[in-house]
């Protein structure tokens, strides 16, 4: 349904065609860019914030820099102020003028846009929230050797872009390759097992790695037996390379099924092994001609002390690259077959000090896409471990809140013979506790891993945004007399006007496209979650005042059980981007 709102000038970067806040905002900036001549609407349109406790839209006056007193800028704006579709009051506080929207129109205008967007979205897929801003570019993001706390991100960056209309192409980026093979080689015909590593690769190979690293430490021929294997698979020596092959083959196979769990896919899997020894070379040469490169003890060094990021080794005396090397051997093979506008680094912020210097090295080497690559790192997730403090595998973490979840849900007896999949639905719920409690917070933070957090449905969990979602959805089975509903253009929206729920709630869907057009800017995920709990607490506010079941008026919960609808839509896209698949029993 298009909009009703009488039409404003367009405002470069703005699109109330997939954002109606944008029209809100641009009636604001018309109406302060009228009053204060020389000011035009695209700068007066820069100064409109969100408001705080209450308070719909804001503007800071003495942003604008414009002669006189905020006071006398204020009084040009509301004088001869009459109410609009757009707005219905202005209120002078200091420095800021405070506006309130139009509360009809603003009900009615974000429910319509959601609805369209969702079920007659010219793609044919639900797009509310998302946007063209990368409309023709291509994004590489390299996610590399894959451990717990990054596979939650994995997806939701892929989402992120994908939403704002880029092409991705998400490599997982496996640290197959290195001296630690030499070590696992070493150690495999002392401890390996055919059974054990057909069972799962990945637990057995770190298996043998922990022991012969044990070893190691009290043994100094461990070490350089392992350099040497090492050193006769990178000469491409075939019976040093077979198991290897082998093991590389049953890892990836097992981390295909673990992502596909998590709801993460990867267009790629490649790996340190693939980046050809030709882009390794070409890298060393380029750095030898430039005159960054010196020797020690035979070990190939480069100096970057002047730019405060001390000295990076390259090739060891013994002639074995190192993943420095293949690093940069590895970004130019991309550079060649992806041509990408932007390529971004997955990297725990223990590598920051390495990705500098990487990054630094291709910008001395003159390559003119050097400026396009990205580090997004993260920090550490602290204590994490089965709950009988074993070391910790994400398939471990996965069957253990599966299980836990599956015997609450038993707790309910009618609600469980309701479930067609009760272990799915458990571990969904589960893998959502895991999730949202990795990207609540800030993903530079460190964060303590907490079971009893993490499973609980009480405050802001995992377990209590698949309820929300799940409660949002009954809404149609609880209902059926009101199902369908018509066509919103026949739905009388006036009656929630009086509801200071349904306005809260109307509002916060409003902002929904703003929250992904920040995430893009931050790649945080924790804003994408924030939102999704304040839509879930504003939903249970409202429950007991604005019911459906039970109220007489037909047009009115008609109203009310579109407004639960679209709230619904819009959870669920905010789950999808994070990677989380909304649930609808439980």
């Amino acid at each position: 349904m298009v909009s009703s709102l009488p039409s404003l000038p367009s405002v470069l970067g703005t699109d109330p065609s997939s954002c109606i806040l944008d029209a809100f905002r641009t009636a604001i900036a018309k109406r302060v860019s009228d009053a204060l001549p020389p000011l035009t609407i695209e700068q007066a349109y820069t100064g409109v914030d969100y408001g705080k406790k209450g308070v719909d839209f804001t503007v800071a006056l003495p942003r604008f820099r414009l002669p006189g007193k905020p006071d006398e800028l204020a009084k040009k704006v509301i004088t001869d102020f009459q109410p609009d579709d757009f707005v219905s009051s202005i209120t002078h506080d200091r420095q800021f003028l405070h506006f309130q929207l139009n509360t009809a129109s603003l009900i009615r205008e974000v429910l319509n846009q959601i609805h369209t967007l969702t079920y007659d979205s010219p793609t044919g897929k639900p797009s509310y929230g998302t946007n063209t801003s990368g409309a023709g570019k291509k994004l590489v993001i390299e996610y590399s050797s894959p451990n717990i706390a990054k596979s939650f991100h994995c997806a939701f960056l892929d989402n992120l872009y994908k939403a704002c209309g880029w092409e991705v192409i998400s490599l997982n980026y496996l640290g197959d390759w290195g001296t630690q093979f030499g070590m696992i080689t070493t150690g495999f015909e002392k401890y390996g097992s055919q059974e054990e590593l057909e069972k799962d690769a990945i637990k057995h190979l770190y298996d043998v790695y922990v022991k012969v690293s044990k070893d190691a430490d009290s043994d100094p021929n461990v070490k350089v037996e392992a350099a040497k294997w090492f050193k006769r698979m990178e000469d491409g020596d075939e019976s040093a390379l077979a198991n290897w092959r082998v093991w590389r083959e049953m890892s990836v196979k097992k981390y295909i099924e673990e992502y596909e769990r998590l709801n993460v896919s990867f267009k790629v899997y490649t790996g340190e092994s693939e980046v050809g020894k030709e882009w390794q070379d070409r890298a060393l040469e380029r750095l030898e001609e430039m005159g960054l490169i010196s020797d020690a003890d035979g070990a190939k060094l480069v100096d970057l002390e002047k730019w405060k990021l001390g000295k990076a080794v390259l090739r060891k005396a013994n002639g074995t690259s190192i993943y420095l090397t293949r690093d940069l051997g590895g970004a130019i093979e991309r550079w060649e077959k992806y041509h990408f506008d932007k390529m971004i680094y997955v990297v725990a912020s223990q590598q920051d000090l390495h990705l500098s210097q990487f990054f630094k090295m291709l910008s001395l080497m003159e390559f003119p896409w050097a400026d396009r690559l990205e580090h997004v790192n993260y920090g550490l997730v602290l204590g994490m471990s089965t709950r009988k403090g074993t070391a910790v595998f994400l398939d471990q973490i996965i069957r253990e809140a599966s299980s836990v979840m599956h015997e609450q849900m038993k707790r309910n007896e009618v609600k469980y013979n309701n479930i067609e999949d009760p272990e799915m639905v458990a571990r969904e719920v589960g893998i959502t506790g895991i999730k949202i409690q990795d990207m609540a917070a800030k993903r530079i933070n460190n964060y303590t891993f907490n079971w009893d957090r993490m499973l609980s449905f009480e405050g802001d969990t995992g377990p209590y945004l698949q309820y929300a979602h799940v409660r949002l959805t009954s809404m149609e089975r609880k209902n059926p007399e009101l199902i369908p509903l018509p066509p919103p253009s026949q739905i009388d929206t006036s009656s929630l006007t009086s509801s200071q729920h349904a306005r809260d709630i109307a509002i916060l869907l409003g902002s929904y496209p703003d929250v992904v057009k920040t995430a893009l800017k931050t790649h945080e995920p924790s804003g994408v979650v924030t939102f999704a709990f304040r839509l879930a607490h504003a939903i249970s506010s409202a429950w007991e005042t604005l019911i459906v079941k039970g109220e007489e008026d037909v047009e009115k919960a008609r109203a009310r059980l579109w407004l639960y609808l679209c709230a619904r839509d819009v959870l669920g896209a905010a789950m999808r981007l994070l990677s989380i698949r909304p649930l609808e029993r439980m």
